[in-house]
């Protein structure tokens, strides 16, 4: 903790983001001018414009004022009672901490400015997800700065403030992009070292409880930032390496199935792209099935619903001529999303997995009852096979079986694991 130097007044307490820098800027001037130097944070929030744009102002105006409550603890923490925090310029999604101090206080600049960086980096971490919950589902970048300037008499005080925050603005966007960096390098790491497995979920037949195949699905290593399956594909996504992890997530698929359970069916999610993939045309990939002890009729395609296929045509094409040598495919997610009655009628698949959304509490909604029976009586019409996805309950297995739906899966017969015993992926 920096404590506050006797030469200060106290004209400068806490306060809440919702005042303005133009107000705050003219009411520490004098402080400033007197003291001698200021130490100024900012927190870059301009991710959150689209929140705006999407669920209206008051969404926005309240994540920042939650965003403000996070610095204004970090200041807090480390220098208390001596932060004005305030909104950025109109129009600018930013939040600027300032703290007048002496000339003389060097620890200021040296300890305190990158301890409250750091606080803020923390509590961001911590606690930055419920500043745009419910509307998002994790916190943005935002990019947080510093900046340390000397009173100069020659310039007014005004004019060295907003230099102050043009500087730690500079220095906000600076460490986001060497962050990204980073991010980057560290995802391609992962991608060139292959570090990530494969876990399997059973399919399970509704009516006799036995499985009747497994689905594949990716994870990273623990404890890192690409653990969850969602910050791979999100990451992925955003370094425009999409082509890339899905390659990769297909190979640990198949790795994680050798000796895989004679009799059951493999699914294995695919992209749209994964078709123009040389490694996934038929001949490679009968001699990578070969090598894992599979057959085509063993396997399964997963394409999601919520996956853009932008050709129906040429994807059909592909699915014919995969589909002659015995692979078989399932639409994901239906329901999910606004195409899924189109996706059912272009691509005619063998599988017609429904989302969870549809199963969760199946048995006492009748609404539910009502569309998986319409479901059930289409896919009969198109010679498909429905899969309940998200089974919790064994009553939701057993209204699947009333209803005809004849497989479920879900966390009711366990999470998903590798197959092998040692996990060795």
């Amino acid at each position: 903790m920096i404590e506050r130097p006797t030469s200060l007044s106290d004209e400068a307490p806490q306060r809440c983001a919702a005042t303005a820098i133009s107000e705050v800027a003219g009411q520490i001037a004098p402080t400033f001018s007197r003291a001698g130097a200021l130490g100024v944070l900012i927190a870059d929030a301009s991710s959150l414009d689209a929140l705006e744009r999407r669920y209206g102002s008051e969404a926005h105006e309240r994540a920042l004022a939650q965003l403000a409550e996070l610095l204004a603890a970090a200041c807090q923490e480390v220098v208390p009672g001596r932060a004005l925090i305030a909104r950025g310029e109109v129009g600018r999604g930013e939040l600027v901490a300032l703290i007048p101090c002496a000339r003389a206080e060097a620890e200021l600049f040296s300890k305190g400015l990158p301890a409250i960086e750091r606080s803020m980096r923390v509590q961001l971490a911590r606690q930055g997800a419920r500043a745009v919950y419910p509307y998002l589902r994790e916190l943005p970048p935002i990019a947080v700065g510093r900046a340390y300037v000397l009173r100069n008499p020659l310039l007014t005080e005004m004019t060295q403030i907003r230099d102050g925050i043009e500087a730690a603005h500079t220095d906000a966007n600076l460490n986001l992009r060497i962050a990204a960096r980073a991010r980057r390098r560290s995802f391609v790491e992962m991608l060139v070292h292959e570090r990530v497995h494969s876990v399997y979920e059973p399919i399970v037949d509704a009516r006799t409880l036995t499985v009747f195949g497994y689905e594949a699905l990716i994870r990273g290593q623990d404890g890192t930032a690409f653990a969850s399956p969602l910050q791979l594909f999100d990451v992925a996504a955003e370094e425009g390496l999409l082509f890339e992890l899905d390659c990769l997530c297909r190979r640990a698929a198949l790795v994680g199935a050798t000796d895989f359970p004679e009799g059951a069916k493999l699914f294995m999610n695919i992209r749209p792209s994964s078709f123009h993939d040389p490694n996934f045309q038929l001949d490679a990939l009968q001699r990578t099935l070969d090598r894992c002890g599979l057959a085509p009729r063993d396997v399964v395609f997963e394409i999601s619903e919520q996956e853009s296929i932008e050709n129906y045509e040429i994807f059909r094409e592909a699915r014919d001529a995969y589909g002659k040598i015995g692979f078989q495919f399932a639409l994901d997610d239906t329901g999910a999303g606004y195409a899924s009655l189109e996706a059912v009628a272009e691509l005619t698949p063998e599988f017609i997995k429904v989302d969870r959304v549809f199963v969760h509490g199946i048995d006492q909604d009748p609404v539910r009852q009502t569309i998986l029976r319409a479901l059930q009586s289409l896919a009969r019409e198109l010679d498909s096979r429905i899969i309940g996805e998200g089974l919790d309950t064994l009553e939701e297995l057993r209204m699947l079986d009333t209803l005809g739906i004849p497989f479920g899966q879900g966390w009711l017969f366990g999470k998903p694991s590798p197959l092998r015993a040692d996990g060795e992926p």
